[in-house]
């Protein structure tokens, strides 16, 4: 294991207190039940009806409210202390195909249940919630694909088709190297073309296969290039789509390899993961410790209760 685990924030709780109010709170401590940032005190000693001190307790002198950086997190009322917290963090952050639940639950000395549902608040963190710039500003080439995995609950397998499967489409962006993801109830015309008006910009060009589904909603671009795959063509000048083929190959390891099995209700919150590794990927300048910084810093605000992640 990499050196960065001899980090204090990975085996001493108040250190990993400190370091996750730096990642969350860069300016200064923020109230979670009133929003002030001023007259803000740490309360330091004070103990819980057990007589433990608790560590990272700040008031909020506007409300009255006592609080610590878990609260309103992925991390509020979690029974893992901080320290683990930041062990799992760093082991899905630099595992280039996932950490699975059996090895966190040996890792972190955790019940497997625990486990699990920590790599699916950590996938939450990882989630970007918030539309980003449409892919395919200023003319870039953006690659759309689409891919099969597992089985829908429910739909009787069908020899040779691929109509049992859960459905992937998946979007790279060239010039910006990133990549967004989402489950698709089905390859259709009405059902993709939505998703490209929304995610790309008009001026994109568009770089897809010969599926006819991508036919009409590509003419709404500057350009659409097709690959024929079905003829052996995967290159032609900037027509291809191996870049989202070489994404594909890294989540189908992953999903088959570690995590084996997902159903489609959670399979969303796995490719928030796979996307995030790939948009913060040592080959864009971004190394394991700041690629768990970044997921630690989008854990704000996106509180995953255990009935509701559909278990």
């Amino acid at each position: 294991m990499t050196n960065v685990l001899k980090d204090p924030y990975f085996h001493d709780e108040a250190a990993a207190f400190a370091a996750l109010e730096a990642i969350l709170w860069p300016n200064g401590p923020v109230c979670p039940h009133c929003g002030a940032v001023d007259r803000i005190n740490r309360l330091d000693g004070v103990k819980d009806k057990k007589g433990r001190v608790r560590l990272g307790l700040w008031k909020c002198y506007h409300c009255r409210g006592q609080f610590t950086v878990r609260k309103g997190s992925i991390f509020e009322a979690s029974h893992l202390k901080l320290h683990q917290w930041f062990q799992a963090a760093f082991l899905m952050c630099s595992s280039k195909k996932g950490v699975s639940s059996n090895q966190l639950h040996r890792t972190l000395g955790c019940t497997l249940k625990t486990a699990w549902f920590a790599s699916h608040r950590l996938r939450e963190a990882m989630r970007d919630g918030k539309l980003s710039v449409p892919f395919g500003g200023n003319g870039g080439a953006v690659e759309a694909d689409e891919t099969f995995i597992g089985r829908k609950a429910g739909v009787p397998k069908r020899r040779g088709g691929f109509q049992h499967k859960m459905k992937v489409l998946t979007l790279i962006d060239r010039d910006t190297k990133q990549a967004r993801s989402m489950v698709v109830e089905d390859l259709k015309n009405a059902t993709l073309a939505p998703i490209l008006r929304k995610n790309l910009a008009r001026e994109a060009r568009l770089m897809t296969d010969e599926a006819t589904y991508y036919t009409t909603i590509g003419k709404e671009f500057a350009d659409h290039q097709v690959v024929r795959h079905a003829e052996d063509e995967y290159v032609r000048g900037e027509a291809y789509t191996n870049t989202a083929e070489g994404f594909f190959s890294v989540f189908k390891r992953g999903m088959k390899g570690v995590y084996q099995h997902c159903a489609e209700r959670h399979l969303h919150r796995y490719l928030s993961e796979f996307d995030f590794r790939y948009n913060a990927r040592i080959a864009l300048g971004i190394n394991d410790t700041q690629r768990t910084a970044k997921a630690l810093s989008g854990a704000a605000g996106k509180r995953l209760m255990y009935r509701d992640s559909s278990v």
